[in-house]
């Protein structure tokens, strides 16, 4: 590689660290290699273009976060975690239960880490901690341990993203991240069984069997909505850009004339914090576009795969070196910089070994969303201190053993690939 490259990265560096955003360091960094190469500056806008206009698939990414800002502004939230906490509430660290479970119904809905513990992790943040039934700093901790799951479970704009740099079909990407989220909702909720029962925390008064058919009455129409999208991308009626739109429109719908809780004040408030969102990751997909030019032109990933070729680690070593190399990105970079930057350096080696793109997908996704939570620099750990006003460090303490877990459930995702592949194989994926 060559010393323009060199410059490069080391602009990518030096401007990430003086706290540039990590797009606009990219765009930088390929602005500075094409300045040294000798090339147009303008190929970087070019690609930055092409790839934003030219992809229908990234449509999905602006509705599915609109989706997601209506329902917290909106009382869908609320709906739902009254009806978990119907639904698990009854056990010893019951409201531990509750936030894992609403998790695993509001990934259904937003398919973003981010969305659910600002939305639905706020909610249930207030409810543990009031009147000191929980430590504030384990509130955050499960919180941010259960949101990970949001983007693992189909929506999931993280699956979008590597749909995008990969070329992998978008609804088998998405069923083959359904095993995989109820697994590790499955380990979370075991961890925090062990914790209540090890730290004492409270039994809450379970809902009278009287008032179920009610709270579920009210949450059904916004238990249909992942329903509708599934339905909608897997019976052949829509596809995953146009379930993105169906998505909006229905949590817009729900929360306006079913609800009645979207005014035209909240419904603004919605679209100004989707179009934040929107622009956020749009730049730093754009930064990604320009910089993975440069990337080509140096043939790194040919220089990786033939570097890993001549270690003869095969394909298990191959996604154990992945597994180890991502989990140590996540704990300093932000998961859709990985996905756009770094994934497609090991996609070549990957195809090569034999390694199915959807089992990849799903791996690299999972990995991404661990180091959100993982410190120092994980994303959701400063999200939810924020929320909780507790030291980083105690919320670290508390994160430990569901961090634990969530390591264990990326090793089975990892050499089980029947866990991630059974489903998608079920609705026709010859993979």
């Amino acid at each position: 590689m060559s010393w323009e490259f060199g410059a490069a990265v080391t602009c990518i560096v030096i401007t990430a660290l003086l706290g540039l955003p990590i797009g606009h360091a990219m765009l930088a960094s390929s602005v500075v290699y094409l300045l040294l190469a000798g090339q147009d500056m303008s190929i970087a806008f070019e690609q930055m273009l092409n790839g934003l206009y030219g992809s229908y698939v990234l449509l999905a990414i602006p509705l599915f976060i609109f989706a997601a800002d209506l329902m917290n502004v909106g009382s869908l939230s609320d709906r739902l975690l009254d009806f978990c906490r119907a639904l698990v509430g009854r056990f010893r660290g019951g409201l531990g239960h509750v936030n894992v479970t609403a998790s695993l119904i509001f990934s259904g809905m937003s398919g973003s880490a981010i969305a659910d513990a600002v939305g639905m992790g706020r909610i249930i943040i207030n409810l543990m901690t009031k009147d000191g039934k929980y430590p504030p700093a384990y509130a955050g901790a499960i919180t941010a341990a259960s949101a990970i799951i949001g983007p693992i479970i189909p929506p999931s704009i993280p699956m979008v993203l590597f749909a995008l740099v990969s070329d992998t079909s978008i609804g088998f990407l998405f069923l083959g991240g359904v095993v995989p989220g109820l697994i590790l909702g499955v380990l979370l909720m075991v961890v925090n069984a062990w914790q209540a029962r090890v730290h004492d925390y409270p039994v809450d008064e379970p809902v009278p069997a009287r008032e179920l058919p009610r709270i579920t009455l009210r949450a059904v129409p916004a238990l249909l909505m992942p329903v509708i999208l599934l339905v909608g991308i897997y019976g052949g009626v829509t596809t995953p850009t146009e379930a993105a739109a169906l998505a909006a429109l229905y949590a817009f719908l729900v929360s306006t004339f079913f609800y009645r809780s979207v005014s035209l004040r909240t419904a603004y408030r919605a679209v100004r914090q989707s179009a934040k969102s929107t622009a956020s990751v749009g730049f730093l997909i754009a930064g990604a576009l320009a910089f993975n030019y440069v990337v080509t032109v140096e043939q790194v990933p040919n220089v990786l795969r033939d570097a890993l070729a001549g270690t003869d680690l095969g394909r298990l070593g191959f996604l154990l070196t992945v597994n180890v190399i991502l989990l140590g990105l996540g704990c300093l970079l932000e998961a859709n910089a990985i996905l756009l930057v770094i994934v497609p350096i090991f996609l070549p080696t990957a195809v090569a070994l034999g390694v199915d793109p959807v089992h990849f997908g799903v791996i690299v996704v999972v990995n991404t969303m661990i180091g959100l939570a993982t410190p120092p620099y994980g994303l959701l750990l400063f999200v939810v201190t924020s929320i909780t006003r507790s030291p980083i460090r105690q919320t670290i303490r508390y994160l430990l053993p569901f961090l634990a877990v969530l390591v264990a459930g990326l090793a089975i995702i990892t050499f089980v690939p029947d866990v991630v592949l059974w489903l998608p194989r079920l609705y026709g994926y010859g993979g």
